[in-house]
């Protein structure tokens, strides 16, 4: 089956240039100098300003908004990476401002995958093999590399750099210039150049609509692991019977899953705190 280079509801500016086996949903605005490879597919209400460049094996849904110089699937930048097909994928509702760059994945058939309702600030770059959540703000000049994990609801403030292989948690904040080098655990906040916690990101739970009795519970589980003195895996326990509740659930899953150890309060010693098994 051979698709319309375009919905004829959609609008392709006469200076685009759109590939004839792209597929352009229905009522979606293609600004002038925009180029669409083939094997693209974009939804239907999504608009692209102009010198918007999709590159191939680009997927994206509905409604979203691409500002003027961004470069979606772009090649990995990973010296390994050898030409073969892989994929970006970009849910619903995304705005992606001015002079973005976002990689598909280095491994053949891999992908680098965004969720919904993100909005992603100018002049940043999120590379290979990523997995973004929904409703994650990323704000200007921020670096995210390869292989990174963002769950919902975080906040990633100007110019952070976000190492390879890190995890950052549901509804956690990282303030401007940070360097996220270990996983961030959900629902706290973090600065600090050597990234540290600094106590729970009240702002952010708040807007989310969470209970007392749940912020209370995660200042509970804030203190039990960083301020107890306790050993990683005793304030888990700890936690679980003195604080339980689906979001400090969520946080102990998250901990006990992480690879590369979370990230504590500032101390003379800054390693990320991993299980006693490891430390």
């Amino acid at each position: 089956m051979r698709f319309m280079p375009a919905n004829p509801s959609a609008y392709v500016a006469p200076t685009a240039r759109v590939h004839p086996d792209a597929v352009i949903g229905a009522r979606t605005r293609i600004g002038e100098f925009c180029v669409i490879e083939g094997d693209v597919v974009i939804g239907s209400n999504c608009m692209l300003e102009p010198y918007v460049y999709v590159k191939r094996w680009t997927t994206m849904g509905d409604s979203n908004e691409i500002s003027a110089g961004t470069v979606l699937g772009t090649d990995p930048l990973d010296k390994l990476f050898t030409g073969e097909r892989s994929y970006l994928s970009i849910g619903n509702g995304n705005k992606i401002r001015e002079h973005y760059t976002i990689s598909r994945g280095t491994q053949p058939e891999s992908e680098t995958r965004i969720g919904n309702d993100n909005y992603i600030m100018t002049s940043g770059h999120i590379a290979h093999n990523s997995v973004l959540g929904d409703n994650i703000v990323i704000a200007s000049c921020a670096l995210v590399a390869g292989y990174v994990e963002i769950e919902d609801q975080a906040f990633i403030s100007g110019g952070v750099v976000i190492h390879q292989f890190s995890k950052i948690g549901r509804l956690a904040m990282v303030g401007g210039n940070t360097r996220v080098n270990s996983d961030l655990a959900p629902y706290f906040l973090y600065s600090d150049f050597n990234v540290a916690a600094k106590g729970l990101n009240l702002v952010g739970l708040r807007r989310a609509g969470l209970s007392r009795e749940d912020v209370n519970s995660l200042k509970t589980a804030y203190r039990l692991l960083f301020r107890s003195g306790l050993k990683l895996d005793a304030a888990l326990e700890r936690i679980e019977a003195e604080a339980n509740s689906a979001h400090t659930e969520h946080l102990i899953r998250f901990i006990r899953s992480s690879k590369r150890g979370i990230a504590r309060e500032a101390t003379a010693q800054p390693e990320p705190f991993a299980h006693d098994s490891e430390s």
